[in-house]
């Protein structure tokens, strides 16, 4: 669907900040990044416990664990329990993939008045 004037596409773009706020938030942190992609380099379909990442990172047990907290709120990675374990992955359906609906309406925007 294609929006009708600039005004409303600035508007559509404004809520798509907002909306990602959080995600902007937690991916701006170097150590958080460096968890992200660890998660995304992992041939585990289940996902990774905390000393995993923490072997991989060199991080801390605590340091990792503040920083899933922080990714878990912002929606962007996700934990599997089993038993007492936790294993943490990213899915596709996470808030990351809102940072491409935003890149989306920037790029429609940009196309339409630049």
């Amino acid at each position: 669907m294609r929006i009708i004037n600039k005004q409303q596409q600035v508007e559509v773009i404004k809520e798509d900040f907002k909306y990602c706020q959080k995600v902007f938030l937690a991916i701006g942190n170097e150590t958080r990044q460096s968890i992200i992609t660890v998660l995304m380099e992992t041939t585990c379909s289940k996902g990774l416990r905390v000393g995993e990442i923490t072997e991989k990172t060199h991080l801390s047990r605590p340091a990792v664990s503040h920083h899933l907290k922080i990714l878990r709120d912002a929606e962007i990675i996700m934990v599997r329990e089993e038993g007492s374990k936790n294993y943490y992955f990213i899915d596709v359906r996470t808030k990351l993939g809102t940072l491409k609906i935003l890149i989306n309406h920037i790029d429609e925007f940009i196309e339409q008045y630049y």
